[in-house]
């Protein structure tokens, strides 16, 4: 959790979602905030490795429970999340919609089956995943909406020099869409 989380937290409540930002980092360091610089990348990564996947899923699990309270439920996720987001459409119960944007690792898990509709978005000059991998999700999740922006990773993230207003306008324009779509 970081202010970015909260402002893409925000931006989505604004939409009118109800929105939970599970704290998954919270099982290695509690109320732990990393920001983008050096050390806070330095730092993420440590805990990323440390992180247990079945743990983070469990989190994520607990927080389409609770959100489900206030009807259908769809995730987002950003990087890392990308890739959680992935696997929360394939494993956890109670999704109707997932979002990832730029998910390293994704290619390495994409022979798994989504249990709902899910749209990914990823940036054309993101040297942390190759186009190669993109066209490997595609060819291996032909129901996937796979997007593709002439952006880097980040793209959507307005606190990173990566960040490029026009395709983060487009990623989140299609991805409000789809929700409105499967959501409501």
């Amino acid at each position: 959790m970081n202010a970015h989380i909260r402002e893409v937290v925000d931006g989505y409540a604004r939409e009118g979602y109800a929105v939970v930002a599970p704290q998954i980092f919270d099982r290695l360091e509690r109320d732990v905030e990393l920001g983008y610089d050096e050390a806070g990348m330095g730092a993420g990564m440590v805990a990323f490795a440390k992180l247990s996947g079945e743990d983070a899923l469990k989190d994520i699990q607990a927080a389409i429970g609770y959100a489900s309270r206030y009807g259908k439920v769809g995730v987002v996720g950003y990087c890392f999340g990308g890739l959680l987001t992935w696997l929360s459409a394939c494993e956890l119960d109670g999704l109707v919609a997932a979002s990832a944007y730029y998910g390293g690792g994704i290619a390495t898990e994409a022979g798994r089956s989504a249990r709902c509709p899910v749209m990914m978005h990823f940036g054309e000059l993101d040297a942390h995943i190759p186009m190669s991998d993109v066209e490997a999700v595609r060819e291996a999740q032909p129901g996937v909406q796979v997007y593709t922006y002439h952006a880097d990773h980040g793209f959507s993230h307005d606190h990173r020099d990566s960040y490029d207003a026009t395709a983060a306008a487009s990623a989140r324009e299609r991805t409000l869409a789809f929700f409105a779509e499967h959501l409501a």
